[in-house]
Parts: structure tokens; C-alpha cells; sequence
């Protein structure tokens, strides 16, 4: 990157527990990744979550918030039941709400601190990991599985999307739905078939569409390579 951020902050459920073993060892080789403990299904935890991120920053703002936590039941659907339903909506739809709220503020912060009015990354964005599952026209992989919650959450994260683009355009902040690709992940790939993307090809590919997102795609849903995802 041409200039590295100043801070990049991981939120994680349990960041001295066994499965963050990966994301410790990234952050003793990088001392300005700082893990925050965040349960994004729990208010409290979330306010919490942005005051940490807020006392490190000291008197800047945040630049980029990447709603990132999401979960999937495979379930088919004559067997969705509402503790499903209103689990995976929690955490895939209502969390990025409550995240956008929590750090408002700090994001806030930063679109003011920064020169020029055009909206971007640098200056201050909400990226909501969506995904092509969500989209009502497509319904990517159906005959792979239909997690009827999973999809109904990402339709419903992408609503949320169009309408923070226009509640937080006021503030200068930029509101993107980006879809990562089928990725090998421990989510992605739990099924039986291989997912085609790997994580590296995903993540080069939505950092290159992150620094080029302008004006234009706020409000929009993205994939990984920059194409727009129908709605």
C-alpha cells in the first residue's frame, strides 16, 4: 500500500481463545494491529468496541469501518426456524446497524479532517461484506443450498447499505454492499464442494475496488472485482 494505515483494528469474539491463534500472530508481527475483544450481537459490546477503537485513536477519526462478521445456518427451507432466523439477521443485518451507530462518531471525525468534499476509503467509509446469495436476482448457488436466513439477511444488510449511504452522505461518509466471491474460508467451504476463490485472490481483488470507490458507487453492491452485483 502507498501509505499504510496509521491503525487497523480487528474485532474478534474471543481474541485469547484458540481460533484467534492466527490473528495473534499477525498482530505480534504488526504493532499497529491492535484485536479488539467484539461480539457484534451484543449492544454493550459494541459500545464498548468503539470506545476502545476511540481511546487509541486518541483525537483522529476512523476512516474505514469493514462490517465483517456474518453467520450461516445450512438449513433447507422447510426446516428454517425463527431462533434461526432471528440469529443470523441479528448478526448479519442488525450488528452492521449498531456498528454504523457506535462509530458514527469517529467516522464523523475523520470525513472532517479530511480536505475536499468527494467521498473514499481514505476519507471515511462503511464497507458491508454482503453477498451474491442476498441478491434477489440472481440467488447465487440455490441448488448448492438454500440458507433461506443466511440470503434474507444479506437482502435485508443490502437495504441497509442504500439507506446508510443516504442517512451518513451528510456527513461525507461513502456506504458500500461488496460481495467477496466464494471464498475458501472455514464458512465457505463447509459444504462439499471447494469454493473457487482463495483468500488471497479475494482480498488483493477488494482492496484494489476499496481504493478506487468514488462518489459514484456510494449506495452501491460490488463484488470482489469491482462488477456490480444485481440487487
Amino acid at each position: 500500500m502507498p501509505k499504510p494505515p496509521t491503525w487497523v483494528f480487528a474485532g474478534c469474539r474471543d481474541p485469547k481463545g484458540q481460533r484467534a491463534q492466527e490473528l495473534q500472530n499477525l498482530a505480534s508481527k504488526h504493532p499497529n494491529l491492535v484485536i479488539v475483544p467484539l461480539e457484534v450481537s451484543d449492544p454493550a459490546s459494541i459500545k464498548a468496541a468503539a470506545a476502545r477503537v476511540g481511546e487509541q485513536l486518541g483525537g483522529s477519526g476512523l476512516n474505514l469501518l469493514i462490517n465483517n462478521a456474518g453467520i450461516a445456518k445450512q438449513v433447507s427451507l422447510d426446516n428454517e426456524t425463527l431462533e434461526n432466523m432471528t440469529q443470523v439477521y441479528t448478526t448479519n443485518t442488525v450488528g452492521p446497524l449498531l456498528l454504523g451507530q457506535a462509530f458514527l462518531p469517529l467516522l464523523k471525525k475523520a470525513a472532517q479532517g479530511s480536505p475536499g468534499s468527494a467521498l473514499s476509503c481514505n476519507k471515511a467509509a462503511i464497507i458491508n461484506m454482503s453477498s451474491s446469495a442476498g441478491s434477489i436476482e440472481e440467488l447465487y448457488l440455490w441448488n448448492l443450498g438454500h440458507v433461506v436466513s443466511y440470503r434474507c439477511s444479506k437482502a435485508a444488510l443490502n437495504m441497509l447499505t442504500k439507506c446508510q449511504s443516504l442517512g451518513y452522505r451528510e456527513h461525507g461518509i461513502l456506504c458500500v454492499a461488496l460481495h467477496p466471491g466464494w471464498v475458501q474460508t472455514d464458512m465457505g467451504g463447509s459444504g462439499s464442494q471447494k469454493p473457487p476463490v482463495t483468500v488471497e485472490a479475494s482480498v488483493r481483488g477488494m482492496l484494489k475496488v476499496l481504493s478506487s470507490l468514488s462518489e459514484k458507487e456510494t449506495g452501491t453492491f460490488l463484488d470482489w472485482e469491482g462488477k456490480v452485483v444485481p440487487w
